[in-house]
């Protein structure tokens, strides 16, 4: 039995999300990068690479893994590239693009040999959350003034367009989408690729797929481009737990679980979102407060029913544990990282990774 804490992917789960992506990809002809910046595991991603077109990134690193783990197409994004860094950047990718004009006409020398792309920022989203949202009040993401984008169409293919979050609700997709189309229109026509970028949740269950396809399809044709999607989230939701054990339990007006993991350390992101994390439902009778084992006093997983009084030993679950979860993994507070494991579709559970003191040696000087 594999120590706990550890992530533990099922790639059986997995493979129902990249069959759907597959599905988008033959009745749309859209193409489909995986967005480093939700999922950089890359133990699956030879797994991967045999459903999507290749890799889309936020950074030199991202980069540089995309192309090295993943390949197929390697996308490079960034909200703003160094000087000592873009030369290595071109070099590991087949697009870039510029999050701004400033940025495309500052290595406009240096990215001429390369396919090049600008963000637009449509100044619409679906998120609803202040700190995610790309159109914000004064966002830096994506340049807005179509005069101005129109200036620097011959220094570009393409557009990256990233303006949906968590985004399960097609009508609103198609809305937003049409927005762009009313604002943006007249240089669609102009360039030969637009990405769409993440944040659309085509994988979910009732998610009207069909339309979806639809609609890409008659956006493609209407302008005569290359549709990119960069899922994240609905490449690998629902694809991988957070396996824990209990440590201790006590009562201070509510039972509470303390568990041998962390939501500041190994669940980050429901953290800055104020969200609790999910586990299969059950409707017990036993309510329990699950805690972290770090020195935060708001380290705390969520409140569950259990079917029976929790003990230490007990092994516990975290469900969704993938997007934007395991790639803001930390060292706080020097709890242990979790390891990493692979449900293959055999039902074998092989360990990949563990992580031990050295590497929180070597995390730090």
């Amino acid at each position: 039995m594999i120590k706990t804490p550890y992530y533990l992917i099922d790639k059986s789960k997995l493979k129902q999300n990249m069959e759907r992506i597959a599905y988008v990809r033959e009745h749309s002809g859209a193409k489909a990068l995986l967005a480093l910046k939700c999922f950089a595991t890359w133990s699956v991603f030879d797994f991967m690479s045999e459903y999507m077109d290749g890799t889309t990134s936020s950074s030199l690193n991202e980069v540089k893994l995309g192309r090295l783990k993943f390949g197929g197409e390697t996308h490079a994004y960034s909200v703003a590239y160094a000087d000592d860094e873009i030369e290595e950047v071109l070099s590991n990718a087949d697009k870039i693009i510029f999050n701004s004009i400033s940025q495309l006409t500052r290595f406009s020398d240096a990215s001429k040999n390369t396919v090049r792309g600008l963000r637009l920022n449509p100044g619409v989203s679906s998120s609803d959350f202040l700190i995610a949202d790309p159109s914000r009040p004064f966002s830096r993401l994506g340049e807005w003034d179509a005069e101005k984008i129109a200036a620097v169409l011959p220094l570009i293919s393409g557009f990256m367009i990233h303006n949906n979050c968590e985004n399960g609700d097609f009508s609103l997709f198609d809305d937003m989408l049409g927005q762009i189309e009313e604002r943006f229109g007249h240089l669609l026509q102009q360039v030969e690729w637009v990405s769409l970028g993440g944040g659309i949740h085509f994988t979910g269950d009732d998610y009207p797929v069909d339309d979806f396809c639809a609609r890409l399809k008659a956006f493609s044709e209407k302008y005569g481009v290359q549709v990119y999607l960069e899922p994240g989230e609905a490449a690998i939701t629902l694809s991988t737990s957070l396996e824990v054990s209990v440590l201790d339990t006590l009562y201070n007006g509510k039972q509470l679980a303390v568990v041998d993991s962390s939501i500041e350390a190994h669940m980050l992101d429901l953290l800055i979102y104020r969200q609790d994390a999910k586990m299969e439902p059950c409707d017990g009778a036993h309510q329990y407060m699950v805690c972290g084992k770090s020195c935060l006093a708001g380290d705390i997983f969520g409140e569950f029913q259990f079917d029976r009084e929790l003990s230490v030993g007990d092994r516990l679950s975290f469900i969704d544990a993938a997007g934007y979860t395991m790639v803001k993994k930390n060292w706080f507070n020097g709890v242990n990282m979790p390891a990493i494991a692979i449900k293959q579709l055999d039902g074998e559970v092989e360990l990949v990774r563990e992580f031990g003191f050295q590497d929180y040696l070597e995390s730090l000087s």
